[in-house]
């Protein structure tokens, strides 16, 4: 695999990752009552915590899609 490739790989799982993460926040902002009646049948949070663990959730995510998507995309891009 060479750079070029590498380079294409890591725009691709950016943009798809992106992608999960827009869609989980849309599902979020706009079906929370669903979300959490589909999770309330297997953890017992209140809405607090629901909305706590969702939100670090997608903290998390966007951390490690910065991390290991468009940090070496960058880089990778600097070298060429």
């Amino acid at each position: 695999m060479n750079m070029m490739q590498l380079s294409d790989f890591l725009l691709y799982s950016l943009l798809i990752n992106y992608g999960i993460l827009i869609i989980w926040f849309v599902v979020f902002v706009f079906a929370k009552d669903w979300m959490k009646r589909l999770h309330g049948q297997w953890f017992k949070l209140s809405d607090q915590q629901f909305d706590a663990v969702h939100y670090g959730g997608m903290a998390v995510y966007k951390i490690g899609v910065l991390l290991f998507n468009l940090v070496p995309f960058i880089a990778l891009k600097m070298l060429s």
